[in-house]
């Protein structure tokens, strides 16, 4: 890797921060900067003892006075939601990884933006809500915005092989998630239980629903019309229940490019904080 990294975390406490945890441990030159959490301050706790960042914010405002980390004299705790774009606007902070769920993550990703941070991105509901105005602050700021789902991941590292004019369309691949096979009497007897047990990802409770649902996939059609500026006709999706191919690119040659690994978000958030450089880390192989 070229250089030392500084890496923000929003949302260390979730799958997506700790997976991002395990990366960072095991590649020298990333270093963690930020962390913040919601719920699980016990775990925040941890993760700030072990890694000893810059910046620790606690986000729910009723821990706002009780949220304390003794011993660490070189952090500076902070908290509330606000207190997230003081930490991604830090002139010490070079990547912001955006996970925390939902809309709740659109300001500090806007902010992170703003301030023309490289911006690892798996926080698909901010391009949802706003994928127009982010790309165009992208372009204004001189930020990079490098996806980490896998799909648009793999989307990403496949348009390398051509240019933006040669893409005829891209294919987003999807498990179909645990009801793939059930018919509709069926799926009117599914349980919450079943739709949190995906065979394939170990993900978050917000994103398992909305993977059973398949909604997570439509979602994910929005991000890719915003980050690849393409047209909704451009963009298609396949089902693939081993989550091997992560999504693929066919160029108007008829060449078709795609990007495999096992499935494990290792990987996109590897790749999105080594960029434009690939280490050797914990990811597994094929």
């Amino acid at each position: 890797m070229r250089s030392n990294k500084n890496i923000a975390i929003l949302g260390s406490t979730g799958s997506i921060g700790r997976s991002a945890l395990d990366v960072i441990r095991s590649i020298e030159g990333l270093k963690v900067v930020g962390l913040s959490g919601h719920s699980q301050l016990d775990l925040l706790t941890k993760q700030a003892h072990e890694f000893e960042p810059r910046f620790v914010v606690a986000t729910n405002p009723e821990t706002r006075d009780s949220f304390k980390l003794p011993g660490l004299k070189q952090t500076e705790v902070l908290s509330g939601s606000d207190a997230l774009e003081v930490m991604v606007t830090s002139g010490e902070v070079d990547i912001v990884l955006a996970a925390i769920v939902g809309q709740a993550g659109l300001d500090s990703t806007w902010a992170a933006i703003a301030a023309g941070k490289t911006v690892a991105l798996a926080n698909k509901e901010t391009l949802v809500v706003a994928g127009n105005l982010m790309t165009e602050l992208a372009k204004s700021s001189g930020a990079t915005i490098i996806p980490v789902d896998s799909e648009h991941s793999a989307i990403f590292q496949a348009l390398a092989a051509g240019n933006a004019t040669e893409v005829r369309r891209i294919v987003l691949t999807a498990s179909g998630g645990p009801f793939r096979d059930l018919n509709s009497d069926q799926l009117k007897h599914v349980t919450v239980e079943q739709a949190l047990n995906h065979p394939i990802w170990e993900m978050g409770q917000k994103i398992s629903i909305d993977s059973a649902t398949m909604m997570n996939k439509s979602l994910e059609i929005i991000e890719a019309r915003w980050l690849f500026g393409l047209r909704h006709d451009q963009i298609d999706v396949v089902i693939h229940p081993q989550s091997i191919v992560h999504s693929l690119v066919e160029f108007q040659d008829g060449s078709v490019i795609a990007q495999l690994s096992p499935p494990n978000m290792k990987l996109p958030i590897q790749y999105a904080f080594t960029y434009p450089d690939r280490v050797a880390g914990v990811c597994p192989r094929l």
